[in-house]
């Protein structure tokens, strides 16, 4: 009885939509009907929820069949063969490895990448998309901090053909963007479409620094590494992490860090770092504590807490300064700046932009009083080092007792605290050694 009711409700249906529609239809047509409306219902949905237009996927589609297909020619697989020195016996080196990344080319016959793609490398290859040929690289320049790093290969014959790509400026938000890389799961070139989440100072998993980043929910996975992410025929940064705790978060270093790296090279002949004013500082969200400090109701900024000896800073600056503005520019009281339309980041991004020996002015209130200071900003090395990349660990031997300086992997392959992560030192060179 059941089967004959939806055979005459079937027959009725179809002649209702005949006599409506005027068009003959199969049950497959009426299917696709009913899930074509359910899509763009849940997209319209979608749209609602996150305060955006429905129509968007289709107009933010700025990554098109062509910049991909100019794209791929620049994109190369980096094959790496490293040894990394032992942290509590530095006198031996484990056992050879090999590990893989991606890189792309720029002007200059030059291929970039990230340094934690080729760190501690004995042996570096370079293979371009739809070549089986390998061919022998080396490390022009290396910037840990920035997780950077330039390739050259002398071989005319790789050169063929190969395409560099071009720098852009840092994307809007919820612009869309393709990264190109050869992550884990496959041989073969990938690439993976997101959008653009957020900009802002984040630190960098290789080198322990906090720098500007672009947010992606584009996928990122081992191997994306010192792939381009894309935006029409220009790249828009480089893909070098992603967040293991969440899902859908990568990032990639945007063009400003990039081109601070490479005029590093290009004027100097090697990276020699990102300036900092290295001081430590609290926020002024207290009103009590702008008070006490006798900032006027309009004054924002930041308490220095701290200054690092050996910075410029040091000789002008004091403890317990409020520092309400850097190049004129003013400082809240969360300790940021406005940086494009409404989107606010950490003050510091403007001192780490700076060129080595370059000035920043410093609008200060002082006992009440405002003042102007020309700074310096350098880079200054911390009291431990976070890192030792590329190069051998240095030890003393004295009657069986072997003295290390203390590092950041030393505190990470032990189970010393990390509380001298806070001091700095007080003169150059300075070291906290221990017994290992």
């Amino acid at each position: 009885m059941l089967f004959r009711f939806l055979q005459t409700l079937a027959r009725f249906c179809r002649f209702l939509l005949i006599s409506v529609l005027g068009f003959r239809f199969s049950p497959l047509l009426l299917l696709g009907y009913v899930k074509l409306q359910d899509e763009n219902k849940h997209n319209s949905e979608s749209a609602l929820a996150s305060g955006t237009d429905a129509k968007q996927p289709e107009a933010a589609e700025n990554v098109t069949s062509s910049s991909i297909d100019f794209a791929v020619n620049s994109v190369v697989k980096v094959f790496t063969v490293y040894s990394m020195p032992s942290v509590l016996q530095p006198w031996r080196n484990w056992p050879q490895q090999e590990s893989g990344g991606s890189g792309f080319v720029i002007s200059g016959k030059k291929i970039l990448t990230n340094a934690h793609v080729v760190a501690d490398h004995i042996f570096l290859q370079v293979r371009k998309h739809g070549s089986p040929t390998k061919y022998k690289a080396q490390v022009r320049a290396i910037g840990h901090e920035c997780d950077l790093a330039i390739l050259e290969i002398d071989n005319e014959e790789f050169w063929e053909d190969m395409i560099p790509l071009e720098l852009g400026e840092i994307p809007s938000l919820d612009e869309s963007v393709a990264v190109f890389g050869y992550p884990t799961g496959g041989d073969s070139v990938s690439i993976t479409k997101g959008y653009v989440s957020r900009v802002e100072y984040t630190r960098y998993a290789h080198g322990g620094t906090t720098l500007l980043a672009i947010q992606t929910d584009a996928a990122i996975n081992p191997g994306n590494s010192g792939g381009p992410a894309i935006i029409g025929n220009k790249m828009a940064g480089v893909a070098f992490q992603k967040d293991p705790s969440a899902d859908n978060i990568g990032y990639i270093i945007p063009t400003p860090v990039i081109k601070h790296f490479l005029t590093a090279v290009e004027e100097n002949g090697q990276y020699g770092g990102f300036c900092t004013l290295d001081i430590s500082y609290q926020l002024m969200e207290n009103s009590q504590l702008r008070n006490h400090f006798k900032m006027g109701p309009e004054m924002t900024g930041i308490l220095i807490n701290e200054i690092n000896p050996l910075s410029d800073a040091y000789k002008r600056l004091r403890k317990d300064d409020i520092i309400l503005a850097i190049d004129d520019v003013l400082i809240g009281n969360d300790a940021k700046v406005t940086f494009r339309n409404k989107e606010r980041i950490n003050f510091n991004h403007f001192v780490s932009m700076k060129k080595l020996d370059e000035t920043v002015l410093l609008q200060v209130l002082r006992d009440g009083k405002e003042h102007e200071f020309h700074i310096m900003v350098k880079p200054v090395p911390p009291l431990v080092p976070g890192h030792q990349y590329d190069k051998l660990p240095s030890y003393y031997i004295f009657a069986g007792f072997v003295f290390v300086p203390l590092t950041q992997p030393y505190i990470d392959s032990t189970l010393i605290c990390n509380c001298a992560i806070k001091y700095m030192p007080e003169k150059a060179g300075e070291q906290l050694v221990i017994i290992s």
